[in-house]
């Protein structure tokens, strides 16, 4: 299929104009689509038979926030397909001068690149560059709005271990009111038939949270044990403290939130059989996610990693390179 196929249906979509913004817009045979390529670009890749379709092109990387996994995994994805990179970051950069995210963008964008790969710490950031240049543009993550390439490896990772993530009961736990990866996954994960629990204390539970995904398949718990009966799999997420603002802090303290909230070794080994544990990262080990735990057999947190690279090159192969591996 071409990246017209995957983005035709209308123009306002998330694929519209050959952009990947968000997931919330994206039709389950969309995300199928780039989770099947992924499949086959993972086992082109390690079969050494992995084509080439990016080569002559350049990907730009355009980090204002801070990021290992994600710029690395779009780095690595792009090489992989033959594509050149140039890594951008604000430090250092003229955005200390007062140069603006559009100016920034557009000024990249004279340079030639084929694709833009955006990380910001403002909602719609990614949109707002989409909508002025003529190339490629995909959210490595806007601010607490959404971070579609995360939630499709995450995806990714669950339907490689079962097969299809239809009737399964994903739990996400943690600063659900400030996370982008917690949005994408809610419209990801429901879209491919599962069902999602949200747990949180109710200061990081963001009103509303259960109408969005798809209708009657997401819920909110203010207790983790409640939450984890039969779990399927359970995805940590660390305070993002860095979204907070100045105010009055949402938790009395990490460890009171770590009793509460945490991932013990002892409430891990009271989850059903067979459930997993994944993370997006970083982890604040001993906070959400004890160390036996994040190294246990439960954990598919480097699988995460390493289908990051798989589905990234997928993307990037779909909007730049014609969609073929």
């Amino acid at each position: 299929m071409t990246p017209e196929g995957i983005r035709g249906r209308r123009a306002a979509a998330a694929w519209g104009g050959g952009h990947l913004l968000d997931i919330e817009r994206l039709a389950r045979e969309e995300i199928e689509r780039v989770l099947d390529l992924a499949r086959e670009l993972k086992a082109a890749h390690g079969r050494g038979a992995l084509a080439q379709p990016l080569a002559g092109k350049l990907v730009a990387l355009l980090f204002f926030e801070p990021s290992t996994r994600t710029r690395s995994s779009f780095e690595i994805a792009a090489k992989r397909l033959g594509a050149q990179t140039v890594v951008w970051t604000s430090q250092g950069s003229s955005v200390s001068k007062g140069e603006t995210l559009l100016d920034t963008a557009l000024n990249l964008e004279a340079m030639g690149p084929d694709a833009l790969v955006v990380r910001h710490a403002a909602s719609g950031a990614a949109g707002l560059v989409a909508s002025r240049v003529g190339c490629a543009v995909l959210n490595a993550g806007d601010g607490a709005h959404e971070h579609p390439s995360q939630a499709l490896l995450d995806a990714f990772t669950l339907r490689e271990r079962w097969g299809s993530l239809e009737g399964r009961t994903v739990v996400i736990v943690g600063d659900i009111a400030h996370s982008r990866v917690a949005r994408s996954n809610l419209w990801c994960l429901t879209r491919l038939g599962a069902r999602v629990r949200l747990c949180a204390p109710p200061t990081l539970l963001a009103p509303g949270l259960d109408r969005l995904g798809e209708p009657g398949r997401v819920t909110l718990h203010e207790r983790l044990d409640r939450a984890l009966e039969g779990a399927d799999a359970i995805m940590m997420l660390r305070i993002q403290l860095e979204r907070q603002g100045g105010g009055p802090p949402l938790v009395p303290s990490l460890r009171e939130y770590a009793r509460l909230f945490g991932l013990s070794e002892r409430v891990a080994g009271e989850l059903p059989a067979g459930a997993l544990v994944l993370h997006p990262g970083p982890i604040n080990r001993g906070v959400e996610l004890a160390h036996a735990v994040a190294d246990g057999p439960r954990s598919v947190i480097l699988e995460q990693v390493e289908n990051g690279v798989a589905v990234r090159m997928a993307a990037l192969s779909l909007l730049v390179g014609g969609g073929r591996p």
